[in-house]
């Protein structure tokens, strides 16, 4: 409760005339009744048609101030609800940018999406019933009791018969529909999981025809979900019959005892007319603010799924005084690093150590799973490095600011990722300010600009998701591109050229050199061919650095070198060597 007392802290001005609107609304309510009885009691029984028509008068007053502040209720608590859901959802984003891959492991995507969309849907759900619930109820409860003891004590005592079994009904609801609540989440939590699995995968699905697979997989996790919903519904479900039933049953209580009362002529017609009616506003706020704690558990759940994303603390932190000084950098160094995975046991990366001069080209080379990969993801500080330090120019990485650090960087990753947008704004995404003709230079470098201009629109053409409509090559071209307007005074390629033929490779390889002679180029890469002129190749196995040097130095020293490059070159390409 805690949680959402907090974002409601934002608002006290509109609180504040909610909780007016809500005075308002119940005094209009329960002013009626009492009006209508006096006019049954005063006005047509002293058939006095000048009071009635003045009490007549004052009801529609009161009702158009009683709509006014239903529309003013309606609007406040819509406007509180909404707000705090947008804030919520912002918190929840700007907090999910900060995570390192670790936290993105452990929460999960899916779930994230679902923390930030569906979660936050259930806590504004629950806003807006306490906004125009749970203020109002005990208002209307509190003046409808009063009320009622004043028109009749004895039959107020049927009236305070039922709220025990109302309370007691709503505990046990509560309590049952918790375990209930979260399972559900879960569930949600599963089966945006596999909808994002089957459209992400849909070719390699239908490539292996398991359709009828993902469909049994799909059908099960929402059957699941469906059986946890059904759950919720029938317990809400049962809370309205018991409560008309309840209050039928006062009801023929109430008749039968004001029956003998008004024979006897100790009680009214109007007074009973309006005892019904306060009868009825009482058992309704009664009932309206039950369904406050019905709903809770399930806000609850919500909201502790939210709030252990926003207490999470992150693996990789900002530091407070991090180095802000944009300069030019000489020297990047690797100084004993080794690496375990959080959650993992061994080693990674072991004894890593190694010098990038400003103008190097350092290349990395293995087997699968030998590091190299989780060697450049280092440098970005997408994680933190178990031993010793990576180094800018003496200064190690972890005391720069991140924004700093990173806009050093250009990254291009081992999967190219694209936006949905246009050709240009994907180009662009490396620097926002680029002219048109950086962006187009730099497609030129990476050998995109031929096929793009082949587009229709060229530049303005759309990259639809996650770029389905354009290559593999294309889509590395144009992250490549992305790189290149950024400026960047560290290039990391993480086998960022594997999806191209030879040709474009050689072409785009050529014209990198000119445009990356002032920085410091990394490259992880399979083909041999490709890192051949590198300044210096780091041969990695196991997460242990068992080759460095250039390419003819490592075919003569490292036996693991000889025998990648023995598999991709020819005998005579390596004699030449």
């Amino acid at each position: 409760m805690r949680f959402i007392l907090h974002y409601l802290g934002h608002y006290k001005k509109l609180i504040l005339i909610n909780i007016c609107s809500v005075f308002g609304f119940a005094l209009v309510e329960l002013g009626i009744p009492t009006i209508v009885a006096n006019m049954i009691d005063v006005g047509v029984m002293n058939q006095d048609p000048g009071y009635i028509y003045q009490m007549g008068l004052l009801i529609v007053v009161i009702s158009v101030v009683g709509v006014g502040g239903t529309i003013l209720l309606g609007y406040c608590s819509a406007k509180i609800s909404t707000s705090i859901t947008r804030d919520i959802r912002n918190d929840v984003f700007d907090k999910i940018q900060t995570f390192s891959h670790t936290e993105f492991n452990r929460f999960g995507i899916s779930s994230l999406i679902t923390r930030t969309n569906n979660d936050a849907f259930q806590i504004q759900l629950f806003v807006n019933v306490i906004l125009r619930t749970a203020l109002l109820t005990p208002v209307m409860l509190g003046l409808s009791v009063f009320l009622t003891i004043r028109t009749s004590l004895e039959l107020s005592a049927i009236l305070a018969g039922t709220f025990p079994i109302i309370i007691l009904g709503v505990v046990l609801v509560a309590w049952m529909s918790h375990p209930i609540s979260q399972k559900q989440q879960k569930s949600l939590d599963g089966l945006n999981r596999i909808s994002r699995e089957n459209l992400t995968g849909i070719r390699v699905i239908r490539a292996f025809n398991n359709d009828a697979y993902e469909e049994t997989r799909f059908n099960e996790t929402n059957d699941a979900y469906t059986d946890h919903s059904k759950k919720i519904f029938k317990l809400m479900s049962l809370t309205q019959p018991v409560f008309f039933c309840l209050m039928n049953i006062a009801m023929m209580l109430i008749f039968w005892v004001a029956s003998t009362k008004i024979d006897a002529g100790t009680l009214q017609i109007g007074k009973l007319v309006a005892f019904m009616d306060y009868l009825f506003h009482a058992m309704l706020s009664m009932m309206l603010f039950c369904s406050v704690f019905i709903m809770y558990p399930r806000a609850e759940v919500s909201a502790g799924r939210i709030k252990e994303i926003l207490d999470t603390d992150p693996l990789i932190k900002n530091p407070e005084e991090g180095i802000h000084v944009q300069r030019n950098m000489q020297e990047l160094a690797f100084n004993h690093v080794s690496f375990v995975y959080p959650d993992g046991e061994e080693k990674v990366l072991d004894d890593i150590s190694f010098t990038a001069k400003k103008g190097d080209t350092i290349a990395f080379i293995g087997s699968t799973g030998s590091g190299k990969s989780t060697l450049i993801n280092l440098i970005p500080r997408f994680y933190d490095v178990s031993c010793g330090a990576i180094t800018i120019d003496g200064i190690d990485i972890r005391n720069f600011d991140l924004s700093v650090l990173r806009d050093k960087i250009g990254f291009i990753p081992q999967k190219a990722n694209l936006f949905t947008g246009t050709i240009a704004d994907n180009i662009r995404f490396g620097n926002r300010d680029a002219s048109d003709e950086e962006m187009k230079h730099s497609a030129d470098v990476a050998q995109a600009a031929e096929f793009i201009n082949n587009k229709p629109l060229k530049y303005d053409d759309l990259i639809t998701e996650s770029g389905t409509n354009v290559s593999g090559g294309q889509k590395q071209r144009l992250s490549i591109a992305r790189a290149i307007v950024h400026h960047p005074q560290i290039y990391i390629f993480d086998d960022s050229f594997s999806a191209l033929d030879f040709k474009t490779d050689a072409i785009l390889r050529n014209r990198l050199k000119a445009e990356t002679g002032d920085a410091i180029v990394l490259i992880v890469a399979q083909r041999v061919s490709s890192i051949m002129d590198a300044s210096q190749i780091i041969v990695l196995n196991e997460g242990r650095m068992v080759g460095k040097g250039t390419h003819q130095e490592l075919l003569k020293a490292c036996p693991i070198y000889y025998e990648i490059a023995a598999s991709q070159l020819t005998k005579e390409e390596l004699g030449n060597a």
